[in-house]
């Protein structure tokens, strides 16, 4: 059996490793250009790994082209793994690995088909999610799936603590399938039909925070979008702010008009640690942001800023 790889996002990193440490053998990885890999949010460093077990590593712009289909008719995969990968893989591209490729999706199929499953669920205010080892195929999300786990959303989940659940569960299930392959098998079931619209992609010019929502909601856009996404974002005083980190205060605390900043927020043990700012429906306590020049603001530095009365507006 010849295993290729295709990745760029960290979700990859930990089970990459793992099967490369058990000994499976991975003829080759690619992964994005340097260049075009910058601008991707939560990107991985596949070189250093790739050094480590020596496993060749190879440098493409998209799947799809001339130049990748090149390397996967030079490995000749029986498998590829396509983890943390942005493009779809095409038709041409899936005939090139002997019994298949296989893709994993963080969300439980068929449900949350499309982009930034992880992102979508926690701004929709979802409880559980999970993670799903399928075969790629035409139409995009829709293979046949070999393996699923489910993990639950709590209150203080972010799209980068999901993202390591999302990670661990790569690595488990892959190291429960591999054995599997390399005994001759081919696991899979077709997934249940659905009607539910599969998810747009989301852009970092989304991030905008729309204050006349209910706080839990306002709360829970925020801990979608942040690092190492591009963030959730608001204006003040005629600039552009990042807001990285919130909490929601006890109910009851704070009313006022949509985006109002009321205040300073003292913690129990007397430690300044954010101010509060009104929504639709209650208020949030923001607790670290940045500005549109990185400037950073968290803690007693962010709750002594003179923001009492002013308002939040639409970045």
């Amino acid at each position: 059996m010849r295993f290729a790889w295709v990745g760029v996002h960290a979700e990859g990193i930990p089970a990459l490793d793992a099967l490369l440490t058990e000994g499976v053998p991975i003829v080759g990885v690619l992964t994005l250009r340097p260049d075009l890999a910058i601008k991707r949010s939560a990107r991985g460093e596949y070189e250093p790994l790739c050094a480590r077990h020596g496993v060749p590593l190879y440098h493409i712009a998209n799947i799809n082209e001339p130049e990748a289909l090149g390397i996967l008719k030079l490995l000749e995969p029986d498998v590829a793994i396509v983890v943390g990968w942005h493009h779809v893989v095409r038709s041409e591209a899936l005939r090139l690995a002997r019994i298949g490729m296989i893709g994993a999706h963080a969300s439980l199929l068929p449900h949350n088909r499309g982009s930034a499953p992880i992102n979508w669920a926690v701004i929709r205010g979802e409880r559980e999610t999970g993670n799903t080892l399928y075969w790629l195929a035409e139409g995009g999300d829709a293979g046949d799936i070999i393996a699923q786990t489910a993990f639950p959303i709590t209150p203080y989940d972010t799209c980068a603590t999901l993202y390591e659940k999302v990670a661990e569960s790569n690595k488990s299930m892959l190291l429960r399938v591999v054995p599997r392959l390399m005994a001759g098998e081919r696991p899979g079931q077709p997934q249940p039909p659905t009607d539910e619209p599969v998810l747009p992609r989301r852009r970092p010019a989304d991030g905008c925070i729309d204050w006349d929502r209910p706080s839990r909601t306002v709360y829970d856009f925020i801990r979608a979008l942040t690092r190492p996404y591009p963030g959730a974002f608001s204006s003040l005083g005629g600039r552009r702010w990042y807001i990285w980190e919130a909490a929601l205060p006890p109910t009851g605390t704070g009313t006022g008009a949509p985006g109002t900043v009321l205040g300073p927020i003292v913690s129990p043990d007397e430690h300044a640690c954010g101010q509060l700012v009104a929504c639709g429906d209650g208020a949030v306590t923001v607790l670290a942001v940045s500005n549109d020049d990185g400037a950073e603001l968290r803690g007693p530095a962010l709750s002594d800023q003179p923001w009492r009365c002013l308002r939040w507006q639409d970045g």
